[in-house]
């Protein structure tokens, strides 16, 4: 057998035509750029370059935003130095927090003193806070949610109280804010989860009553 065709003494390795390389090189070729990837490059891929600049750093750099924002939000509200928006007679009765969720305003009862009178009466005590939070909270166009929590009840009933009551105070919780210049299109969603999320291990305790106004992340 003597072929006609000249075969190169120095081969990259592969039995093909063109020394170990596919028609389509970028299978077989280790991936060290966004030129090519696979037989099509998306919009986001071609803008991303070597820099990985791509929708999850935009992601991080939207949640550091919020992060800011709502740091210098909680200490207009609750700050010390002459700067909070609570009273000191009211601030034992509010604590915040940054979450995943959001900023978290908590509002609770203390023995003595009371948010809501009956079922869902918001307390001036409350009025007072919310009006606070309502001020501060314009300052941002995030969405808001509010929730109720109430503590169990000791009495047998046939169906249980909690619920409807604290579904009550959330609604009622949000018509305040409403009253004091929140928009009614800034509201997310308004819930009561009766006594199923309690802070304090006591579920008679009184401080399991309390309302959650969250300044929300955006989406």
């Amino acid at each position: 057998f003597s072929p006609t065709i000249p075969i190169n003494k120095v081969s990259g390795g592969g039995d093909g035509a063109f020394g170990g390389d596919s028609v389509f090189a970028e299978e077989t070729l280790t991936q060290t750029g966004t030129g090519s990837e696979l037989l099509r490059t998306s919009d986001a891929d071609r803008s991303r370059g070597a820099t990985g600049t791509d929708q999850e750093s935009r992601d991080k750099e939207d949640k550091s935003g919020d992060d800011a924002l709502f740091e210098g939000l909680e200490m207009q509200l609750t700050g010390s130095g002459g700067e909070s928006m609570v009273s000191d007679r009211l601030k034992r009765h509010v604590v915040t927090r940054v979450t995943d969720e959001g900023l978290v305003v908590e509002i609770y009862d203390l023995p003595g003193a009371s948010m809501f009178s009956g079922d869902a009466v918001p307390e001036d005590r409350l009025v007072e806070i919310l009006g606070a939070v309502a001020d501060v909270f314009r300052l941002a166009s995030n969405k808001i949610a509010v929730r109720a929590h109430v503590a169990s009840t000791p009495l047998v009933a046939i169906s249980d109280p909690s619920w409807p009551r604290s579904l009550s105070r959330a609604d009622a919780a949000r018509g305040v804010l409403e009253e004091t210049g929140l928009s009614d299109i800034r509201f997310a969603r308004v819930e009561g989860h009766a006594d199923r999320d309690r802070v304090h291990g006591n579920p008679l305790d009184i401080r399991n009553n309390r309302v959650e106004v969250v300044l929300l992340r955006r989406p």
